[in-house]
């Protein structure tokens, strides 16, 4: 599983970097940025659920 953050729909809520630190932090600019190329397969839940939940839709999978 590959996930990526459209820095445009982001509005820093830190729900994904508080649901799955371990794929998700934010940026310099406060955005929250995918920090895996891929999701290991131990985080693939949490980082599933906080791509469902983004407020946003910011976070979708490749």
């Amino acid at each position: 599983m590959k996930v990526k953050v459209d820095p445009e729909l982001c509005i820093s809520c830190g729900l994904c970097v508080n649901m799955c630190p371990e794929v998700y932090q934010f940026d310099d600019d406060d955005k929250a940025k995918a920090i895996v190329e891929t999701v290991p397969l131990d985080h693939e839940a949490h980082a599933k659920e906080a791509l469902e939940s983004c407020p946003t839709s910011a976070i979708f999978e490749e």
